[in-house]
């Protein structure tokens, strides 16, 4: 995966485009052999950048219907930083129970993993994957690919904001060792209570050096400062 995950990079370097984006989205729909990627931004103006391999009627309809205001896992995600679970979400009104089904009808899958990406300015995105694979299978799968999507869904947020604005670059400076440390440990899947009890230090200090590797890279939270810090080979894994 690690190498189909760098060539696809490349390919996004040299995008031009939305359409080229759109492309690379297909190929890498493929590459993670889902059935189902989407990419869906918002900036501080509320315009909408919207890339996906659902169906064009499907994604006629969710606009059209403006199904961003009750859809679980935009309103859900919109008040998470880590990636998220479909199954974690609040499906209990009748709105949602609703929109699961006409979403479903029109294959959107039975499962769904989403990235949420906050940005410059007051954007933000979702990078979502969705399927239909059973139970046992989708759980096995995110566990083995969340490192692998939130580096992809980052990537692709990095290139849509360069079409964008011309530019997502910021100034970065040089982590410290500990600061490295830290990104490591939770880059591995520990938690903030974990990576402090493995490196001998408090929870507080641990956000300490979270909070300064997150200001130097110029990232937007936690999870963007691990990827940016992995994808700059920053970190050892």
């Amino acid at each position: 995966m690690k190498g189909r995950l760098d060539s696809f990079i490349d390919l996004l370097q040299g995008t031009r485009d939305f359409d080229e984006l759109q492309k690379h989205l297909k190929g890498l729909r493929d590459m993670f052999d889902i059935e189902h990627v989407t990419y869906h931004s918002v900036n501080s103006t509320g315009h909408q950048y919207a890339s996906t391999t659902y169906s064009a009627d499907w994604s006629v309809q969710y606009f059209g219907e403006d199904y961003a205001r009750i859809d679980p896992v935009v309103q859900g995600c919109f008040r998470r930083f880590h990636p998220v679970d479909w199954r974690q979400l609040d499906w209990s009104g009748k709105s949602a129970r609703d929109f699961m089904g006409e979403a479903r009808a029109a294959g959107v899958g039975t499962h769904g993993f989403s990235v949420p990406i906050r940005g410059p300015s007051g954007q933000f995105a979702l990078f979502t994957i969705s399927d239909a694979r059973r139970d046992s299978e989708w759980e096995l799968y995110t566990t083995e690919h969340t490192r692998e999507l939130i580096l992809a869904a980052h990537y692709v947020n990095q290139k849509a904001l360069q079409l964008e604005r011309g530019s997502d670059e910021t100034k970065v400076q040089n982590l410290s060792p500990r600061e490295i440390d830290v990104c490591t440990l939770l880059a591995m899947g520990q938690s903030r209570a974990q990576a402090a009890e493995a490196l001998g230090i408090s929870e507080h200090t641990l956000r300490v050096y979270i909070e300064s590797a997150r200001f130097k890279l110029g990232a937007s939270n936690t999870i963007h400062a691990v990827a940016k810090a992995l994808s700059m080979g920053l970190l050892v894994i």
